[in-house]
């Protein structure tokens, strides 16, 4: 496990481009914290990192927003908190062969409907900052979170 304290804003998009630095061939990251903990800014910032240019949408509203990445297949950014149940994943139109990243926000709604996570990370808000914890729960997530480089 990896626990660290972003003091601001900045640390948590340096957070973002040291993960993507780090990213397996196959990553699925399940982001956990309140609203306003920081998953969204951690995600834009992961997503830039990798290339995506243009608007980076929160898929609020949207539950999923799909990014090409340059290097090849395809990023999805999830936000599950309006979901009912798990079978409205089916609806969405989700490529798992074509997906190189997954990133999602409130992953307990969509339980049984996703891959595995292979990192689970953590936000809370702690003062001015944000404590983040991230478990590595796959062999890949073991690898991912080694590589991570020091900020």
């Amino acid at each position: 496990m990896h626990d660290l304290f972003l003091d601001a804003a900045d640390a948590t998009e340096s957070l973002g481009a040291r993960l993507a630095q780090s990213l397996p061939p196959r990553g699925v990251a399940y982001l956990h914290g309140d609203l306003g903990a920081g998953k969204s800014t951690l995600a834009r910032a992961l997503l830039r990192a990798l290339g995506v240019t243009g608007t980076i949408r929160s898929p609020t509203y949207t539950l999923v927003e799909q990014y090409p990445l340059p290097a090849g297949g395809m990023a999805l950014h999830l936000d599950l908190y309006r979901i009912g149940d798990p079978g409205e994943l089916e609806f969405l139109g989700l490529d798992p062969a074509e997906t190189r990243l997954w990133l999602v926000e409130w992953p307990e709604r969509g339980q049984g409907g996703l891959p595995a996570a292979d990192v689970d990370v953590e936000l809370t808000v702690e003062g001015t900052g944000r404590r983040c914890r991230l478990h590595a729960r796959t062999t890949a997530g073991e690898a991912w979170l080694q590589a991570l480089r020091p900020a």
